[in-house]
């Protein structure tokens, strides 16, 4: 992997691949450049891909204290690395560090963000708030496992399914990135959608959500989507929280290679 310091001196780590506009693929909690590897893999034939491990994950460092616009700067300085602009997608949180970035003033070409888990309403800003409690008091407490359970709980991974996670070789690793949830949880704030922040989001963006995912995360998407002055919403049908790279991956390269030549010649 090839490496390049942020502002604040934090070297970040990311990987190259293939050829033609660039792409830069923004993980969401938990995840990693290897986590972003087969969608990238499927965009290379026709995009210059680039995926990062984002602080705090993987071979990126991490220098504290924790601040959004650190991440912000991250992300900026791996934009940066493959030219200067690049068109941007964001999973789960990262598809919030994307929007943020751009609002600040970070050049995308494109924008498109799977689910970010905004929790707007009144009921969803009370689970929001609880949860960030109960996430730092835990890694306060030093139960790191406690707060990988709680996130995976929240996001609807069953509890025997969890029981398994425990015991299979993956879980030291996600253990290892559990203080990150807190950064995740940074950049979503109080649950709510930004939308006098996001109205600064300049560049075409494709808010995409689930068909079986919650009806609380395909109606958050909706919300998104109505809050960003050049958006578009689509629904893949199957696909739940979990992504699978090969639905996705169409959808993006006809976004990205249609809209870039577009925005280029425009």
């Amino acid at each position: 992997m090839d490496k390049i310091l942020s502002r604040d001196g934090t070297m970040i780590a990311y990987r190259r691949r293939g050829e033609g506009p660039p792409v830069v693929l923004v993980g969401g909690a938990l995840g990693t450049a290897e986590t972003e590897a087969p969608l990238a893999r499927l965009l290379a034939p026709r995009f210059h891909v680039v995926t990062y491990d984002r602080r705090g994950r993987g071979a990126s460092g991490d220098s504290g204290p924790y601040a959004v616009e650190r991440e912000i700067e991250d992300l900026v300085a791996v934009v940066t690395a493959v030219g200067g602009r690049a068109s941007v997608f964001g999973v789960g949180a990262g598809g919030a560090l994307a929007l943020e970035a751009h609002a600040a003033g970070l050049p995308v070409d494109l924008l498109a963000v799977y689910e970010p888990p905004y929790t707007p309403g009144a009921s969803g800003l009370q689970y929001k708030a609880c949860c960030t409690s109960r996430l730092y008091r835990l890694l306060s407490s030093g139960d790191r496992a406690g707060a990988v359970e709680l996130f995976l709980s929240v996001t609807g991974v069953p509890a025997d399914m969890i029981a398994r996670m425990r015991r299979a070789p993956l879980w030291s690793g996600l253990v290892s990135m559990a203080h990150t949830l807190a950064y995740d949880d940074a950049l979503l704030g109080d649950g709510s959608i930004p939308a006098e922040r996001f109205a600064s989001v300049t560049a075409r963006t494709l808010v995409v959500c689930g068909g079986a995912s919650t009806a609380s995360a395909r109606r958050s998407t909706r919300a998104l989507a109505d809050a960003l002055p050049r958006s578009r919403h689509r629904t893949l049908t199957g696909q739940t929280r979990e992504l699978a790279p090969q639905a996705v991956a169409p959808v993006l390269t006809e976004f990205f290679a249609r809209d870039v030549y577009a925005h280029q010649a425009s």
